[in-house]
């Protein structure tokens, strides 16, 4: 490392891309724990202890918020802050704004910690959170894409690399989804109506929550995609030119396909087909991304025998096709009538979430943490292996149990006897899952047994061991044809 490199690459801001980067690891252990408290509360409810501040009503929207906004949020603005400063060859726009948005999503993240447990909540899917901290959530949104547009106007090199503009629509569009969802009147201080009514509010409500997992939780981690998948194999990103078509096909499709989720309702029939339709042509986006993706391990395929890393980005690239396969299906209204309301609905979530978006931040930190705290590598090499092995079974028992507990319910629910009276009671369809809520809970165990492991290892990595360099340079240019990445 000559003394020249040493000086650039310290010109960028990595302060706030250590704490976020430490923070998703912090988060997603307390994340993934409620879930499973909550997994296990399904088995046996007497674990809420008659605690009104543990009951499942209270915790649940407490282990969504932690793991999609406060794991996946951190996640998502570490890989911002450090790809786009690499990729632009410029140090993030003003930094005491980039300081507020690490503190302000804390305490955004705390606050919900909070009122959620207490009941202070809107009752609206993903979106539960109180006026007050809607307000703080939208001033540190704004701040956000202050720094982040703001240091590619001064970037430093002409191009702007693809994954920069899936960072960039995610930003923008969550903020648009956030302000129209959230118009609601205060009555109190801890308390607010929706200004919309009804269908209406419904609607408005999953065009909001669709597009959260759109943008969120597909968009935003297809940018880190775009960097990491290339720089850990070493390898071209295999068509420049699909990153591109992907990039504008995913972000108009997915704006429409938010009534999937209310099919078979009071929303207008045209609407239900409408997001049907879109609904399937979005698979062809997506699985361009997908195939984009894998394919860019061409020519390098040797290198997943002893690159975990590699691993969790390629079996989370799996997941994500699979998801998205899945997510397009379940639209079609014959399938929705047997699997919504169901624990398929479950299982199609947590494959997304666990599969596709935690694999894909694992082989990130993984990727990060040794370069941003200036080591050769990871404490222990395999711990990664072990963790990716312990949480690809855990997520495929947790998925598989409830793709079968899902269609189970959903047929014992519409199986009718010959007069038209149902075959099986409720309380018989419930009884019958028992089992594979415990498969379930398992597969939980061993997810978040495995992120326990990664905290333990990022700990020994950034406590344990002596900085080689102030900070260590990115492996050789993982797209040659790019300026901008050749640089980064």
């Amino acid at each position: 490392m000559t003394s020249t490199a040493a000086v650039k690459t310290e010109n960028f801001n990595y302060g706030v891309v250590r704490q976020f980067a430490v923070m998703t690891v912090v988060w997603g252990v307390v994340g993934m724990l409620v879930g499973v408290v909550l997994a296990a509360q399904l088995m046996w409810p007497q674990l809420n202890f008659d605690i009104p501040w543990l009951t499942y009503g209270r915790l649940r929207p407490l282990h969504t918020n932690a793991v999609i906004f406060a794991f996946g949020g951190s996640a998502l603005f570490a890989a911002s802050y450090y790809v786009v400063q690499r990729t632009c060859q410029a140090r993030l726009f003003c930094a005491p704004l980039a300081a507020f948005t690490f503190w302000g999503w804390q305490l955004v993240i705390v606050a919900a910690a909070v009122t959620l447990p207490l009941g202070i909540t809107t009752s609206k899917e993903y979106a539960e959170l109180e006026w007050p901290i809607d307000i703080l959530i939208t001033l540190v949104w704004v701040a956000y894409a202050v720094v982040f547009f703001g240091t590619i106007v001064k970037r430093k090199v002409k191009h702007i690399y693809v994954a920069n503009w899936f960072f960039g629509s995610y930003i923008l569009t969550i903020a648009i989804l956030h302000i129209v969802n959230n118009i609601e009147m205060p009555v109190s201080l801890w308390k607010s109506y929706s200004a919309y009514a009804g269908v209406q509010d419904a609607m408005v409500q999953w065009w909001y929550g669709h597009n959260a997992v759109g943008f969120f939780l597909t968009t935003s981690f297809l940018g880190m995609m775009y960097y990491f998948v290339p720089k850990q194999a070493e390898r071209p990103i295999y068509s420049y030119r699909l990153s591109i078509v992907h990039f504008w096909a995913l972000a108009f499709t997915y704006m429409w396909a938010g009534p999937h989720h209310l099919l078979y309702t009071s929303l207008p029939d045209w609407t239900q087909s409408l997001g049907m339709v879109f609904s399937l042509i979005l698979l062809a986006p997506s699985w361009g991304g997908m195939i984009n993706g894998i394919m860019t391990l061409s020519g390098a395929w040797y290198k997943l025998r002893t690159d975990p890393i590699l691993k969790f980005m390629v079996v989370s690239l799996s997941f994500y096709g699979m998801s998205t396969f899945e997510g397009s299906m379940m639209s079609i209204r014959t399938v929705n009538a047997l699997s919504h309301y169901t624990d398929w609905t479950i299982g199609h979530v947590h494959s997304g979430a666990l599969g596709w978006v935690a694999m894909i931040t694992f082989g990130m930190l993984y990727y990060l943490i040794p370069r941003l705290w200036g080591r050769e590598k990871m404490y222990s090499v395999k711990l990664i292996e072990l963790h990716f092995w312990i949480a690809t079974v855990g997520v495929v028992l947790y998925i598989a149990a409830m793709w079968i507990a899902g269609v189970m319910q959903g047929l014992m629910w519409r199986a009718t006897e010959v007069d038209g009276s149902l075959t099986y009671s409720f309380v018989e369809s419930v009884k019958s899952t028992a089992p594979f809520y415990f498969i379930r809970l398992l597969g939980g165990l061993l997810y978040l047994f495995g992120m326990l492991l990664m905290a333990y290892n990022v700990f020994r990595t950034v406590i344990g061991q002596t900085a080689v360099n102030p900070v260590v340079p990115d492996a050789a240019a993982s797209t040659p044809q790019l300026s901008s990445l050749a640089k980064a």
